[in-house]
């Protein structure tokens, strides 16, 4: 059984290796193709975009390890299957549950791991990548100046070229507006022609400019009445352009540690006593308020017309029927009367604008709330998900008995996709409170894990679940079962 059980475990590690980094480097493929127009063309490090791509690679680890294991269980039992060495294991006595036993092994091990990963590898690196990828989004493309077109990527200066050389340093028709003194185009240069070059440091680049005018408006006091204009002419003008603002600066991590996907069980579990203790705090002040409204309507009702004449500004009340319906408002007329009714019609306009804006803060609130919940409980979504998928993808690769690429890979990508698509739908559900947060987090494994038993079941009986003459005699026994009996009629006379 020993080496049984390694050949098994061989056959099995380096398909379930090989599948796993194809599908991780297949997501990084789509982060790259999503994310290019970020990437390119702002002279980015190799270093920079490695460390953004790996850290990619490790968030993509809870779509890619499912599906990797249930691709490479049905490669691995579907080979054994097509050469018939499930056959001859059966045959020799050993069980299909002491087949699985390597890989059930594995799998247990393999969901262990899983939720270490999930409660403390994914959250540091979604961190890591979420503030790398912001500082990237922000960086400015590397200088490129083309022709014809306003070029403003330089701090308080706008560079328009008419025209570039075919070696990329000549540069022809050049004017440079200069925002330095923030009073809007005040200075300009213009020239006819110039060559760009960086500086030894590549920290600046220099437009040495011939045949040109420096245009300058000034400024005195009396600009309103007088405003003088100087020219200068030069033969040749250098001038040296910072390219800092092009550098890549890393944001502190700190301001992106509150999102619940950057956070452990522990510390979701801190946010979320918060939270919920001061959404409760909230609620319970606003319906004190509306209490306190109240009781100032029923302290006054059975006042006289002058000592509510007294109390009017202190005596606004949330609902304009309540006033209308007093008995006692018949008594007062002129500015009294009209004051009292002006009053409440303003009272409930802002009880109606205060229930609104707090229908929508407590909404805000409560989904927050649950993003907390949902995080918290896919911290363990991804162990669960190895084991029903090794349940799927051991037996059903030894009923359908085929490896390759081929029939696994389809079988594969559906059930993925089935649990994918119920999994979003229901965790999205349950964020806007139209589904419980348990049952939104773990239907996807609720609805396949029933599946998987089945599969197991199917496989260690050695039913034909997928052999078309079993179920052909099938249907024929169930037709001739209710098939109705014709009536034989007996010799004519």
């Amino acid at each position: 059984m020993k080496k049984l059980y390694q050949y098994i475990t061989k056959s099995f590690l380096g398909t379930f290796f090989l599948t796993f980094f194809i599908v991780v480097f297949v997501w990084v493929m789509q982060f790259v193709w999503l994310y290019v127009d970020d990437l390119v063309g702002k002279g980015l490090e190799l270093k920079i975009i490695a460390e953004l791509l790996f850290y990619t690679s490790i968030t993509a680890i809870p779509m890619s390890l499912p599906l990797a294991l249930l691709l490479a269980l049905l490669m691995c039992f579907g080979n054994l299957g097509e050469h018939y060495e499930l056959v001859a294991m059966k045959a020799s006595g050993i069980s299909m549950w002491r087949v699985m036993r390597p890989l059930m092994n594995f799998a247990i091990l393999l969901s262990v791991l899983a939720f270490f990963i999930s409660n403390s590898l994914i959250p540091i690196a979604t961190l890591k990548w979420r503030t790398l990828l912001t500082d990237v989004q922000r960086q400015k493309l590397a200088f490129n100046i083309k022709e014809g077109v306003f070029y403003k990527d330089i701090d308080n200066y706008v560079i328009y070229v008419e025209k570039k050389g075919k070696d990329g340093s000549s540069i022809y028709g050049v004017k440079i507006y200069d925002h330095t003194d923030r009073l809007g185009n005040t200075k300009i240069i213009s020239a006819d022609s110039g060559m760009m070059s960086m500086s030894p440091n590549q920290r600046n680049i220099i437009f040495t400019l011939y045949d040109g005018y420096n245009y300058t408006d000034l400024t005195p006091d009396n600009y309103k009445e007088t405003r003088p204009f100087e020219r200068m002419s030069f033969k040749q003008e250098q001038i040296k352009f910072s390219l800092a603002s092009f550098d890549m600066t890393r944001s502190n991590e700190d301001m992106y540690k509150s999102y619940q996907q950057m956070m452990n069980i522990r510390q979701l579990s801190s946010s979320l006593d918060s939270l919920q203790h001061r959404f409760a705090g909230k609620q319970e002040a606003f319906s004190q308020g509306f209490s306190r409204r109240w009781a100032n309507y029923s302290s006054i009702r059975g006042s006289t017309p002058e000592d509510i004449a007294q109390h009017i500004p202190d005596s606004l009340v949330a609902d304009t029927n309540l006033i209308l319906s007093w008995p006692l408002l018949d008594q007062y007329e002129g500015e009294i009367r009209s004051s009292i009714l002006n009053m409440a019609i303003s009272s409930a306009q802002n009880a109606k604008d205060n229930a609104s804006f707090n229908n929508v803060d407590f909404k805000s609130q409560n989904e927050n709330i649950n993003k907390h919940k949902k995080e918290w409980h896919k911290k363990f979504t991804l162990s669960i998900a190895c084991l029903i998928f090794f349940f799927i993808g051991a037996p059903l690769g030894s009923i359908i008995r085929k490896g390759g690429l081929g029939l696994p890979v389809v079988i594969s990508v559906v059930f993925f996709i089935i649990y994918h698509l119920i999994s979003t739908i229901a965790e999205r559900m349950a964020v806007f409170g139209d589904l419980n947060m348990f049952l939104g987090v773990w239907l996807s494994s609720l609805v396949l894990l029933p599946l998987g038993l089945f599969f197991t079941f199917k496989a260690t009986t050695d039913a034909a679940l997928f052999d078309g003459d079993s179920w052909k005699k099938f249907f024929q026994r169930l037709f001739k079962r209710h098939k109705t009996p014709k009536l034989v009629e007996g010799p004519k006379p």
